[in-house]
C-alpha cells in the first residue's frame, strides 16, 4: 500500500499533462517552452543540489556501473538479434528495451522514496546512459543499416544542461565550497519545481502517440518492465559492498517505461510505430509494475 501512495503522485501528474495536451488547454507553443525550461534549468538544478551534498564516492563505483550496463547489454543484444531475424534489417527494438525514462520517471521516482541522497546512484548511471546506449544503437544500424556513426553526435550528449548540472554539482561537492544561503535559497526554490514540470511535460507528450499494442509492442514493454529489471535485481545482489540505496536505485531505474528520445533511432514507419506504441504502453504499464519493484527491493 505504502508502495503504491508514493508512485500515485507521479502517474496523477502523468495523467493531469496528457489531459492538458490530449484536451490542448496546454498549446504547442506552451508545452515546448515548459519543456525547455523543465530540461534546462528546472531538471538541472535539481541534480545540482541532490549531487552538491551527496557522498560521491558511493555513486561512482565502477562495480555499480556494471550491475546496471551488463544487463542493459545482454538485452539489448538479445533483443536486436530476434527483431532483425524477424525484420531482416536493424531497429531500435533492443533500445525500446533498455533505455529507460530516467529524467522524467526514473528522478521524480527516487526523489520520492529515497530523497535527494538517492541521486548519487542516478548520476552514476545519467552521466553514461544516453552516450552508452545511443553508441550502441548507432553502431548496430551502422551494420544492419550500412549507414555512418555520427561520433560527433554522440559526443554533444556530454554538452546538455542536465548533465552539465551534474557536473557542477559534483565539482562544487569535491571543492568543499559553501554556497550563500539566499543564492541556495534561489537555487532550491527553482529544483521545486522541476518534478511536477517534468512530469506534466511527459504526460502532455505520451498524448500525441497513438496506442497500438501489438504482440510485439507487448512482447518489448514486458521486456523493458520485468526481465531488465529482474536482471539489474540479479546482477546487483552479485556485487559485494553495494548498499540497499543502490541496489535500490538501479533496480528502479531499470523498471522505469521507455525514454521518449528512442523515436529518434526509429527508421521505418513500422519501427516508429512500434516504439512510440512501446513508449505509451510501458508508461501506463509501469503504473501497475513500478510498486511491485518497489515493494521487492524495500525487503
Amino acid at each position: 500500500m505504502l508502495a503504491v501512495l508514493a508512485i500515485l503522485p507521479i502517474f496523477g501528474l502523468i495523467v493531469l499533462g496528457y489531459v492538458l495536451g490530449r484536451r490542448q488547454w496546454l498549446s504547442q507553443e506552451s508545452s515546448a517552452g515548459l519543456a525547455s525550461i523543465t530540461f534546462k534549468l528546472f531538471m538541472p538544478t535539481l541534480l545540482f543540489i541532490g549531487i552538491a551534498k551527496a557522498p560521491l564516492a558511493q555513486g561512482l563505483s565502477p562495480l555499480l556501473l556494471l550491475a546496471y550496463y551488463v544487463p542493459a547489454l545482454i538485452v539489448f543484444c538479445s533483443v536486436n538479434l530476434i527483431a532483425q531475424r524477424i525484420t531482416g534489417h536493424a531497429t531500435a527494438s533492443g533500445l525500446a528495451a533498455t533505455f529507460s525514462n530516467n529524467v522524467l520517471v526514473g528522478i521524480p521516482l527516487v526523489t520520492t522514496l529515497l530523497g535527494h541522497d538517492g541521486l548519487v546512484y542516478v548520476f552514476a548511471i545519467l552521466v553514461f546512459h544516453s552516450l552508452t546506449l545511443f553508441t550502441l544503437q548507432s553502431i548496430y544500424s551502422a551494420f544492419g543499416c550500412v549507414e555512418q556513426v555520427n561520433f560527433k553526435a554522440l559526443l554533444k550528449n556530454l554538452a546538455n544542461p542536465m548533465i552539465i548540472g551534474l557536473l557542477l554539482g559534483a565539482m562544487l561537492n569535491l571543492s568543499g565550497l559553501t554556497v550563500p544561503a539566499p543564492l541556495w535559497q534561489m537555487v532550491e526554490w527553482l529544483a521545486q519545481a522541476a518534478l511536477p514540470c517534468a512530469l506534466i511535460v511527459l504526460g502532455v507528450s505520451l498524448s500525441g502517440y497513438r496506442l497500438r499494442p501489438t504482440t510485439a509492442v507487448v512482447m518489448l514493454s514486458g521486456v523493458k518492465l520485468l526481465v531488465f529489471p529482474l536482471l539489474v535485481y540479479t546482477s546487483t545482489a552479485m556485487v559485494p559492498g553495494l548498499s540497499h540505496d543502490a541496489r535500490s536505485v538501479l533496480v528502479l531505474m531499470a523498471a522505469c517505461p521507455s525514454g521518449v528520445n528512442i523515436l529518434a533511432f526509429a527508421k521505418t514507419q513500422l519501427d516508429t510505430r512500434n516504439v512510440s506504441s512501446t513508449i505509451s504502453l510501458s508508461t501506463v504499464l509501469a503504473a501497475l509494475t513500478l510498486p511491485l519493484w518497489v515493494l521487492l527491493v524495500a525487503h
